[in-house]
């Protein structure tokens, strides 16, 4: 019913950029907020960037000053806009959705399928 898909991975050289696509089919009755995960060979999965309904932007640390991420104004599209790319961002990046499918019962974490996005060293 809800479909996450992302698009814009691939590899690119250290100190490029790239810049990844989430769009969203299907209804959520309310957003909580949305963005980015990432998760690398051996590592937990981690928050990336995020916009919340309160109005928040949340960058990890790692990513703060090369990562901008953006949403229309519909909250169906969210983007990642990644600038001076290391091999420390190489992972499969994943969209996220928390939301409330309706108006009863608790929230629900929406995830896309990953894009891979490398940066050789």
């Amino acid at each position: 019913q809800v479909q996450l898909v992302e698009s814009g991975g691939g590899l690119v050289q250290a100190g490029g950029s790239l810049s990844l696509s989430c769009t969203r089919s299907g209804s959520i009755f309310a957003i909580n907020a949305m963005g980015w995960y990432r998760q690398a060979p051996g590592n937990e999965r981690e928050l990336v960037a995020r916009i919340t309904s309160g109005g928040s932007y949340d960058y990890a640390d790692s990513v703060k000053g090369r990562f901008t991420i953006s949403r229309d104004n519909a909250w169906n599209l969210v983007y990642l806009q990644m600038n001076n790319l290391n091999p420390e961002d190489t992972a499969v990046y994943y969209c996220h959705i928390r939301g409330y499918p309706s108006h009863l019962g608790p929230p629900t974490d929406y995830w896309g399928q990953g894009t891979q996005v490398t940066v050789p060293s």
